[in-house]
């Protein structure tokens, strides 16, 4: 079964502001982010001392998904993470959520992952070293699909023309027997970025474009019809039905 919400039945995306008391307030060093030739992800080794801040710089794409996680040696050392434009309102916050995240980017240009010590370990002097691995995944821009039909809305709130639910299975477990959640960006008839989330949370992107499929990170597939679906194998393990109507609309 498949549910699709399309126009102004809005997927919500909640924007959480950074708590400036839960923050040290001292100087932010800005730092910019770099990824190796044909990596999708790195690791920064870092470290903080008192009420030092730090701001992981990069830039990405609309339609794309972003990872972030921290592994540290203090429990009051968190990130968070603010879009384009932002200073102080983030979309994740981590004192409050923890300190792993993953989200699909609703805007283009330079995002901001930075890494604090609460305020109360920071008037304490206190120090933490830690790693900070980011990734991105996903088509550099959704504009490669070509445009989707002028009638073709998009979710207000969201960068996708569509969301809902797609059959999915994990493992040796029936087709169909999950259902996930999934946003598609749509580009000329045909062209589609479909973004899934399986059972997990992590996202995975299937980009349709020309009558083929590809899959981010560049991980092991197999693809197959049946009737109007697609039929997507990820790494002998993920399974994933994509209707045309997703694709296409309709």
């Amino acid at each position: 079964m498949m549910n699709i919400s399309s126009g102004r039945f809005a997927l919500v995306v909640a924007l959480f502001a950074a708590s400036p008391w839960a923050l040290a307030a001292g100087a932010i060093e800005s730092r910019p982010v770099h990824f190796a030739k044909g990596a999708s992800s790195t690791t920064l080794v870092g470290s903080l001392k008192g009420d030092k801040t730090i701001d992981y710089k990069l830039r990405a794409r609309a339609g794309q998904a972003m990872t972030v996680g921290l592994k540290t040696d203090n429990g009051s050392n968190y990130f968070n993470v603010l879009p384009p434009g932002s200073n102080d309102v983030a979309i994740f916050v981590g004192s409050s959520n923890g300190n792993d995240w993953s989200g699909t980017l609703a805007a283009d240009g330079e995002y901001t992952i930075r890494v604090y010590l609460m305020r109360n370990a920071a008037r304490r002097n206190e120090t933490a070293r830690y790693k900070l691995t980011i990734g991105i995944t996903g088509s550099a821009s959704a504009a490669a699909l070509g445009t989707a039909p002028a009638g073709d809305a998009k979710v207000e709130g969201t960068p996708y023309h569509a969301t809902g639910k797609v059959p999915c299975s994990m493992g040796n477990a029936a087709l169909g027997s999950s259902q996930c959640e999934f946003g598609v960006i749509r580009g000329a008839p045909g062209n589609a970025q479909v973004h899934v989330t399986p059972p997990g949370g992590f996202k995975r992107v299937l980009t349709f474009s020309g009558g083929k499929v590809s899959v981010d990170g560049g991980s092991k597939m197999k693809v197959s019809r049946s009737g109007d679906d697609w039929l997507v194998e990820v790494n002998d393990y993920e399974h994933y039905r994509i209707p045309d109507a997703v694709i296409s609309g309709g």
